[in-house]
């Protein structure tokens, strides 16, 4: 399922978010869920505002380069960060190593308007939970790969 929404799971937990997208709803243990977006243009950070707020998530803020977006997850502590791979500054593999280097960092998701197959195995080795198609985006996709059981 996970494959035709276009999404690559990635999480350490190797089939977690096969197993949730496959039990029906997504993540309705948790009250709400905290996103940090993560994008240099303003029209997609919108519409992405938009969609997880339809969808019941919570956007604590938005960055549009690498660096504000560390400053932001430490200052907001959010539990995901929706991050854009080709920013102008650092490009998000490195933001999301940065994220995830001390094991206590949020979950990211990383989206990019290019095929999650264009970036090989930058996805996996980044410690990002997984990819999903900017064209594709929802609250399911991102919570299929955020969710545990």
């Amino acid at each position: 399922m996970l494959e035709r929404l276009g999404i690559q799971d990635t999480c350490p937990e190797n089939g977690v978010a096969s197993r949730m997208a496959r039990a029906g709803p997504l993540c309705h243990h948790v009250a709400v869920t905290t996103v940090l977006i993560v994008d240099d243009h303003p029209s997609f950070r919108a519409s992405a505002r938009a969609i997880l707020e339809a969808d019941g998530f919570e956007v604590a803020g938005e960055a549009e380069d690498g660096e504000s977006a560390l400053d932001a997850a430490d200052r907001l502590h959010p539990d995901v960060v929706l991050l854009d791979v080709q920013l102008p500054d650092l490009d998000g593999f490195e933001v999301t190593r940065r994220l995830t280097s001390n094991g206590g960092g949020p979950s990211v998701v990383l989206v990019s308007s290019r095929d999650g197959a264009d970036f090989g195995p930058l996805v996996e080795s980044s410690g990002a939970c997984g990819f999903v198609p900017k064209s594709e985006l929802s609250g399911a996709a991102v919570a299929a790969l955020i969710c545990l059981d």
